[in-house]
């Protein structure tokens, strides 16, 4: 495996944020995550990741996302992941309801060695309030560590002064979010649980978002649900402010975990629930008592009701010659219709389809579609500074539409600049033929 060289030395001065895209991700940059990925420019750079998973594109970064793989990772990606971090980079993992059974893929490879495990199971809110899908589930009390609820700024039990602890009242005291479609975690030290399921939704009180840092190593942060920061719910109750405080405890040292919460987190034991949705499909028996059933079965038996012998055929044929009819063996009556089918006839009416679903205009972004290559070009230019060479060459290379033009392994800025110089020296061979014609 190559070194990462000069990583911890320069781990102050990343400023991008990668986004994995090489594992069939349920959600994207440019659909699910569209939101996201504009606040997040704010302050950061977005670079998204869709060749394979190498120690150089990692070692650029300084928060590596992985939302919603769908594919299996390789054991020398997950090598390249654990050296990322034990280097000081930081990881978001997002996964989903039915974890990596219904995702197909094999992240709790990795987790476990940080000790936490992504379930395959799907958090229901027991008791309807403003989301009518019970799998929208709203929690109100699931919290864990009095610490992120003092970043995000909420009210804290056991301020001294009056006048700030009036203030902290006039806010909500608790944090609220919707945590749609997801799973719960197993989490075991060194690792903490800092949000949990709360108590209106089963599984009662199991970890949703736990977080693990080892000294001198980066930091590991996983969550059981991808939709929660995606566009349909990222504005919903306060799950904007869950992104900040995780954001901020990755990428900074601003947030430190309260110790005792996270070594006696409110967490209750896990109990599983039977699936009612396939149980109410099978066979059920009938309620109504019966006569008690005798040990020797054959006696249930009636054989005076119905039987097969030929004691009555003598009385049968002697029944002919009584009735003067004369016995001869039955024959088969041809039928005759005296009304035929009616012809069949093609259909005059085409076939109706279902038309396609119409596109979703709000999460479609009009700037990058409509402007200018001269407009694209400024906003990129004022963007990057001299440190951010190698990502303006390549954003550029896109704009001017070089890169689709490159093959799968040549996207880097040095292979867009050999293909400008190439089309250069073609059009100055052209002009020069041109003149020698004219003479």
């Amino acid at each position: 495996m190559p070194p990462y060289s000069n990583m911890e030395e320069n781990s102050a001065d990343r400023n991008y944020i990668i986004f994995n895209q090489t594992k069939r991700e349920l959600f994207t940059l440019s659909q699910g995550f569209k939101t996201l990925g504009r606040r997040l420019k704010n302050n950061w750079q977005i670079m998204p990741l869709k060749d394979e998973i190498t120690p150089e594109d990692l070692s650029s970064g300084k928060l590596y996302i992985l939302p919603g793989c769908r594919e299996k990772f390789t054991t020398i990606e997950f090598e390249h992941i654990k050296q990322f971090i034990s280097d000081g980079g930081n990881v978001l993992v997002m996964l989903g309801e039915g974890g990596e059974k219904t995702f197909n893929t094999n992240i709790n490879y990795l987790l476990e060695d940080f000790g936490i495990m992504v379930n395959s199971d799907a958090v229901v809110r027991s008791e309807y309030f403003k989301y009518f899908h019970p799998k929208e589930a709203l929690v109100s009390n699931g919290v864990l560590n009095r610490a992120i609820s003092q970043a995000a700024g909420k009210y804290i039990p056991g301020l001294d002064d009056v006048a700030e602890k009036d203030e902290a009242n006039s806010v909500s005291q608790t944090l609220q979010f919707v945590y749609p479609y997801g799973a719960t975690l197993n989490v075991a030290k060194p690792a903490v649980s800092i949000f949990s399921t709360g108590t209106a939704c089963i599984p009662v009180n199991r970890p949703v978002i736990a977080l693990h840092q080892a000294e001198g190593s980066g930091k590991l942060a996983v969550m059981g649900s991808v939709h929660m920061f995606s566009d349909q719910y990222l504005d919903k109750e306060e799950n904007n402010k869950v992104m900040e405080v995780l954001l901020q405890w990755l990428t900074t040292d601003e947030i430190a975990l309260n110790a005792i919460d996270a070594e006696n987190p409110e967490i209750s034991d896990y109990n599983t629930l039977p699936h009612t949705g396939v149980l109410a499909e099978r066979w059920k028996s009938c309620l109504q008592e019966g006569e008690e059933i005798p040990t020797d079965f054959t006696q249930m038996f009636d054989k005076k009701l119905f039987k097969m012998d030929i004691t009555t055929l003598p009385k049968v044929l002697k029944g002919y010659e009584d009735m003067h009819v004369k016995h001869e063996p039955l024959t088969l009556i041809a039928p005759n219709f005296d009304t035929p089918l009616p012809p069949l006839q093609p259909a005059v009416f085409p076939p109706e389809f279902k038309d396609l679903d119409p596109p979703a205009l709000d999460l479609f972004d009009l700037d990058e579609c409509y402007s200018s290559e001269k407009v694209r070009l400024a906003q990129i230019t004022n963007k990057c500074n001299e440190d951010d060479l190698e990502y303006y060459v390549r954003e550029c290379g896109d704009i001017l539409g070089v890169t689709p033009k490159l093959g799968p392994n040549e996207k880097s800025a040095k292979h867009v600049l050999e293909f400008v110089f190439k089309e250069i020296v073609e059009y100055k061979k052209l002009n020069r033929e041109r003149d020698y014609d004219d003479a």
